[in-house]
């Protein structure tokens, strides 16, 4: 697809074209540029903010330029019509329900120069650890008697320390231990960029979610901040989820690192990326993380002139649930309690747990405790709440923890999952679900102040499953559990 746009009293023509599998095509820096200006030039314009608007509240999406006039748009009311927006999307397609998972880090060994990340190459201030599969054990069972059941590994890129053999002799041990009650049902996996057939021995291993974000993308700021190690090559990135989903993997992550550049560019630069794996592989990210720089071993907001204030930030959110409203959104422990809370209200449908940042975080003697700061973390974190601390919060705000990862094991991925979720599937289908998973963690993990109003929102929230042949089943189900049975699913 070519677009042709004017810019002041002179024409231009700019190639854009969404099914190309080339990255500056389907990430066209012109028609980035085309576009913000376009949205400068519209930020007061309030018929076609009302357009736009309009076109939300039918929840078909938005496409990149129209969100663009939105996250600028100047217009009175527009921001409180965007955030009301994103809360009636959400509900929805996702209802109160919030899935949890824990990041695990394997490995800080890494070959990359990233100027933003302190594994980078040249630190000689840390530790470089990678952990036996012994400890990967000991790490999956601190994460276990938390109540976790989906993990995402992380770990640098780093040829001889880190080869794939690694990640998959890690996930094999990861999905093999069984501690009391419990087990990692999903591993989902952030690692670096590489080919389809690696792609597709990480798919026959069994992983949920292939997540990688591109940082930036803008080209030369990416250059800039990747000076060295394979990560510097713009296109091995950019166009690595293609790779992925044709190595056979259904369901890929994406997400940008908001402050490394202006974050106009890069939001537009999101949102073209999502249009284009659904018109080039039939099916858009499974998931978006919404990340922000922060402060690490020998890294230095203040040297990032573009971080993203909260006002900003929020806002950004918000257009993304309303322009990709069947796509899942996430947000780590690197924002405070507070931010957390305005975003689930905004869009965000997952949220990070009691996460450690340093590889071998958990197992620390205290699987209940606080995130220990220091020694091999990758960056600070803001939520630095136990777990059932976490789960206790979202019950007394009437949002459901859950720790399902039933569509993943049965199948449901890909094409296949938003057609379930665009058909309205999560009330008889996530609901239950979720509530059993939630009972799951009730039952082996919370505490009696916890497992109290658990059960009360869960009795709530069965009333509430508008089948009666779902609901009774999932009553049934709910009973059993505290028989001590476990793992039912829909």
């Amino acid at each position: 697809m070519t677009t042709t746009t004017k810019m002041t009293a002179k024409a231009r023509t700019i190639t854009y074209d969404p099914l190309s599998s080339h990255c500056d095509a389907f990430i066209s820096d012109a028609e980035i540029m085309d576009t913000l200006a376009y949205a400068e030039a519209h930020k007061f314009d309030a018929t076609l903010a009302e357009s736009i608007l309009s076109k939300a509240a039918a929840r078909k999406g938005l496409t990149h330029r129209e969100a663009a006039v939105l996250l600028v748009s100047e217009v009175l009311g527009v921001d409180a019509r965007v955030k009301a927006l994103a809360r009636e999307i959400k509900e929805v397609y996702y209802g109160r329900r919030v899935v949890f998972f824990a990041p695990l880090y394997l490995s800080n060994y890494c070959v990359n120069g990233c100027v933003y990340c302190p594994y980078h190459a040249e630190n000689s201030h840390m530790p470089r650890r990678k952990l036996t599969q012994g400890e990967i054990r000991r790490e999956v069972i601190a994460l276990q008697d938390m109540g976790h059941k989906r993990l995402a590994i992380e770990l640098g890129e780093d040829p001889a320390n880190n080869p794939l053999e690694y990640v998959l002799e890690s996930i094999d041990t990861i999905y093999s231990v069984k501690h009391k009650n419990g087990s990692i049902r999903r591993v989902n996996v952030n690692i670096a960029a590489t080919t389809i057939e690696d792609y597709r021995r990480l798919h026959e291993a069994g992983i949920g979610t292939y997540i990688l974000f591109q940082e930036t993308y803008n080209r030369k700021k990416y250059e800039e901040l990747h000076p060295a190690g394979p990560k510097g090559d713009y296109s091995r990135q950019t166009e690595a989820m293609d790779r992925a989903m044709d190595g056979g993997i259904d369901d890929v992550g994406l997400g940008v690192l908001f402050g490394l550049e202006l974050y106009k560019y890069d939001f537009v630069g999101l949102l073209m990326h999502a249009e284009h794996l659904e018109a080039a592989k039939g099916v858009g990210p499974h998931t978006i993380s919404v990340p922000r720089i922060r402060p690490a071993d020998g890294i230095d907001v203040g040297d990032f002139k573009d971080a993203v204030p909260d006002e900003i930030f929020e806002r950004i959110v918000a257009l993304i649930r309303i322009s990709v409203p069947y796509t899942g959104m996430i947000m780590s422990t690197r924002e405070s309690a507070d931010m957390r809370a305005k975003a689930l209200d905004l869009g965000v449908s997952q949220l990070s747990g009691a996460s450690r940042t340093s590889v071998g975080g958990y197992d620390d003697g205290n699987a209940h405790g606080r995130a220990p700061a220091g020694g091999t973390s990758q960056f600070d974190i803001d939520d630095g709440r136990t777990l059932d601390e976490v789960v206790s919060w979202l019950a007394d705000k009437g949002h459901i923890p859950s720790f399902c990862t039933a569509c993943y094991r049965e199948g449901r991925t890909g094409d296949r999952f938003m057609g379930l979720v665009k058909g309205g599937a999560i009330a008889n289908i996530c609901q239950p679900n979720a509530l059993m998973t939630f009972k799951e963690y009730l039952e082996d993990y919370a505490r009696p102040a916890t497992r109290a109003k658990g059960m009360k929102l869960i009795a709530e929230e069965l009333a509430r499953i508008p089948s009666d042949k779902v609901r009774a089943k999932a009553s049934g189900y709910l009973a059993e559990l505290e028989d001590g049975k476990r793992d039912f699913r829909f």
